[in-house]
């Protein structure tokens, strides 16, 4: 059966935690799905990792569009969830409405994730959430505000931690499913898992969030920046590298393909 967001916060309940990773194409959203993985989230990490820009702004909602309808042809059960870019929902929650719905309703997607827990997001959560959409929110180190605030680890003060706890606080007040925890102390994460009765999401935020979700790229050995936090489980660089070599001596020595 499809995972659900009510799945989500039902195995929350039951201790049971949340495997989540990035795809951007069929192939590997078919991978990631007959693996088991639980929610497969459409990043707008695709910018940089996939389209080779510097940070996530430039990347437009039709290409996100092109990507999230690629990844939806190759999931059956996991949750696809897919990222609102860059000023396609921070104008007004009719823009967040108009773009999420396209989300949905062109892709097949099942819900939407947004950054930012401050007053007019929360506003904007509970105007998608009213009209069907369901959202994941991310708060902590949000990459659309990175020229605000760079790559560093958020939540590092009392005073810093108080207001990321506020703002998981009131996205569930606004009827997200879940928060995606980034980049914060883990104690901090911590706190805020207990207190919620949604899902956390943590991505460098230690061990203690209900679930767990890495950029797949990463996790592969395909990337040349690594976060400090990420886990590299295999290097496909290396293999697809050796692969390829291996390929362009046998073509130049006539040695494929064979007779």
């Amino acid at each position: 059966m499809p995972v659900t967001p009510q799945d989500l916060n039902q195995w929350k309940q039951q201790g049971r935690r949340i495997v989540a990773l990035t795809a951007w194409d069929y192939a590997s959203a078919r991978l990631l799905d007959r693996s088991g993985v639980d929610l497969i989230l459409v990043g707008d990490s695709l910018a940089m990792v996939s389209l080779g820009y510097e940070t996530t702004l430039p990347l437009t909602l039709d290409e996100m569009l092109h990507h999230a309808k690629a990844v939806r042809r190759g999931v059956v059960n996991a949750l696809t969830v897919v990222d609102l870019p860059f000023l396609t929902y921070q104008e007004s929650p009719e823009q967040a409405l108009h773009c999420a719905g396209r989300i949905l309703k062109e892709t097949g997607a099942q819900a939407v994730k947004l950054e930012g827990g401050y007053p007019e997001m929360v506003a904007t959560v509970s105007r998608l959430v009213r009209v069907g959409i369901p959202v994941l929110g991310h708060v902590g180190l949000t990459p659309q505000s990175v020229h605000q605030l760079g790559y560093r680890k958020q939540g590092k003060t009392p005073e810093a931690g108080e207001r990321i706890l506020n703002e998981a606080i009131a996205l569930e007040e606004a009827g997200a499913f879940g928060v995606v925890l980034e980049h914060i102390p883990a104690p901090l994460a911590q706190r805020i898992t207990d207190r919620l009765a949604i899902v956390t999401i943590g991505i460098g935020a230690g061990p203690h969030c209900d679930g767990q979700i890495l950029v797949t790229h990463d996790l592969l050995g395909l990337s040349d920046r690594q976060p400090p936090f990420a886990k590299v489980y295999a290097n496909l660089q290396h293999t697809i590298g050796e692969a390829i070599a291996q390929y362009s001596t046998e073509v130049k020595e006539g040695r494929f393909p064979e007779a």
